[in-house]
Order: structure tokens, then sequence, then C-alpha cells
């Protein structure tokens, strides 16, 4: 197990930690991490019946899609969220140059993982643990 600190900035960060708790695949990537330290219950979009969520388990896709199917989420779907959220923010009463610029380096990071994926298509190995 490995912990993560590189979010730790502020008082809602501080308290959220993320643990890497599974090994590296064959990439030299880790597939699970346990985020935890935060109270959903005052969450008001915390739909939890029950006893809210106080951690969340984040499984990255794991092994080629044919052999395995889709098992996890990707880098592309993290980055969607995040973009998303930050065009929300510059749309509404929270616009700032800080957002803007890290927007435009999550686009350009979404731009260079969609390139890879394009070329991997191209030559016929998407999907596949060939380099």
């Amino acid at each position: 197990m490995r912990t993560i600190n590189e979010h730790k900035i502020n008082p809602a960060n501080d308290t959220i930690s993320i643990t890497v708790t599974d090994a590296p695949g064959s990439g030299g990537a880790n597939h699970r991490y346990e985020i935890g330290g935060f109270d959903a219950s005052k969450n008001v979009s915390c739909s939890t019946v029950g006893a809210p969520d106080s951690e969340l388990v984040l499984m990255f896709q794991n092994g080629p899609i044919p052999e395995n199917g889709a098992n996890g989420v990707t880098h592309e779907v993290l980055l969607a969220i995040v973009a998303d959220r930050l065009r929300s923010f510059q749309a509404g009463p929270f616009a700032c140059k800080a957002n803007a610029c890290a927007l435009t380096h999550i686009e350009e990071a979404q731009h260079w993982l969609q390139q890879r994926t394009i070329e991997r298509m191209r030559r016929g190995v998407e999907g596949t643990h060939t380099v």
C-alpha cells in the first residue's frame, strides 16, 4: 500500500486520504485507489439510504478490454468529469484565471490521450498490451 499526499493544500483536502491498495499491473500502474476522510452526510447531493459514504474505491481499467471487458474507469473519464466541473465554475460566479488555466491543461491532457488512442487504433493495437 502507498499513500498519495500531493492533493493536500487546504482543510478540505487535508482531511482526505488517498491510498493505493493494489500491486502495479503489467504496465506499471496501479488500478485500485481508496479515497476516504470525508463525511457525505452533509453533502446535499448524497443519495445514500442509511449511513452515507465516507470512503470510495476507484477502480481503473485492468487488462485489455477484449479479454476483460470494461472493468474500471479510465483517465479520460476522470478528466472529463474535472473538465465539466471547471467549465461549470467558469460559467458561474466562480470564474477565474486559475480555473481557466487548469481547464486548458486538462483539455490538453484529454487531447494527447485521444491522440494516443487514435494512433493505437490506426496501428491495430488499441485494447492490447502491445506498445
